[in-house]
């Protein structure tokens, strides 16, 4: 076997040390500069503006971008803001759209199986960034699964310049802002600050989607693989770190589904649609959420009831909870149908009307949710009655 070279699973891989070098050494490199540039020039409100501005341009250039938008074609935006993301996702040193996106597509169609590129089953090193250092052999980047990807003029120029923008945007850029408006010394602490510590900060929060939100955190939505959602790490990776929802509604612009889950994407992808700038924002049904949540809760109760007593004739818990199941999703598709109608031009119902209406669905809802916390109640009862 050649030097440098090592089998992962059934795949032989070589080291590709330009990635090597730029994951290693860019933290290392960023970390002593912005120590030097303290020591000789300090730092000021422009290095800190700079540094926070690319840090969102550039994160929410892949999270709201890269990720939603190319990848799950999760809502349709306007030409700027695809070429903002095409600039300020060039800038996150994360390859192209074309690429990332062909990498994450196929993560998602083979989560935790041999061709998920950052397969967390394989280690927290290797998900995070293992994956980017080593190359598979003959790998020929394949691009089919991103063919309407590569149809779009700015994706395609994008796609060719990749390395030219990136240093443009993400280094050249902010030192030149920072030279403007400060002289050398600030010119230089932007190029450090927002340009060489800003992409450690943004590829490893991006990283971290790919290792920590498949080991740490919850599986309300599916338990099929290893996304887990963490409201801790969504704090710092523009909302992505509700990751199982993600894996299960992938199609959702939203990986915070509720109004309070910390999730700037979304804000940003909703707030852009108030102006124009991004339309066909894609929503689950909360019917569907709302269903999954209760099969994995049924899942893991079943699991665990058994657990406590493998005798257990389990036959009228899955037909109570299956019939909670029908009720659950009627009624939540009645209430959905309901607020479609107020905005339909034929709605004439009155006020007083309509929020009766609305209060009936709701309470509804209540009394069916009531009844399945009575089945678990039930489940574990009889788990112990012998």
């Amino acid at each position: 076997m050649a030097e440098g070279t090592v089998m992962v699973t059934q795949h032989r891989y070589n080291i590709n040390w330009l990635n090597a070098m730029f994951l290693l050494g860019i933290p290392i490199i960023a970390a002593v500069a912005a120590f030097w540039h303290r020591a000789t020039f300090g730092i000021g409100s422009t290095e800190v503006i700079v540094l926070v501005v690319w840090y969102l341009f550039c994160g929410m250039s892949i999270t709201a971008g890269y990720h939603r938008l190319f990848s799950h074609r999760s809502y349709s935006a306007s030409r700027p803001v695809v070429l903002f993301y095409s600039l300020f996702g060039a800038g996150a040193f994360q390859n192209s759209i074309i690429e990332w996106c062909s990498d994450h597509r196929n993560h998602h169609k083979f989560t935790d199986l041999d061709n998920d590129p950052y397969n967390a089953t394989r280690g927290f090193f290797w998900s995070h960034m293992g994956w980017v250092i080593m190359q598979k052999e003959g790998n020929d980047n394949d691009f089919s699964n991103v063919r309407d990807l590569q149809a779009d003029p700015i994706l395609a120029w994008q796609h060719r310049h990749i390395f030219l923008i990136g240093f443009i945007v993400g280094m050249v850029l902010p030192g030149a802002i920072g030279f403007a408006i400060g002289g050398i010394g600030t010119g230089i602490g932007c190029f450090i600050w927002g340009g060489l510590l800003r992409t450690v900060f943004v590829h490893h929060g991006t990283f971290l989607i790919n290792s920590a939100a498949h080991i740490w955190g919850t599986q309300p939505y599916m338990t099929t693989n290893t996304s887990k959602d963490s409201a801790l790490l969504s704090l710092f990776t523009f909302g992505e770190g509700y990751h199982n929802f993600h894996h299960a509604f992938q199609a959702d612009y939203r990986n915070g589904y509720k109004w309070y889950h910390w999730d700037l994407s979304k804000w940003l992808i909703s707030g852009l649609g108030l102006i124009g700038l991004t339309s066909n924002l894609k929503r689950t049904p909360k019917a569907s959420i709302e269903v999954a949540k209760l099969d994995v809760k049924y899942a893991n109760e079943s699991k665990n009831i058994l657990r406590i007593n493998d005798k257990l004739d389990m036959s009228n818990f899955d037909d109570r909870v299956g019939s909670y199941r029908n009720s659950l999703r009627d009624s939540f598709r009645k209430l959905a149908g309901a607020k479609k109608e107020r905005k339909s031009s034929s709605f004439n119902k009155s006020k007083q009307i309509f929020a009766r209406q609305l209060t009936e669905l709701r309470r509804e809802i209540k009394a069916i949710k009531e009844e399945i916390s009575a089945l678990f109640s039930d489940m574990r009862i009889a788990a112990t009655t012998v």
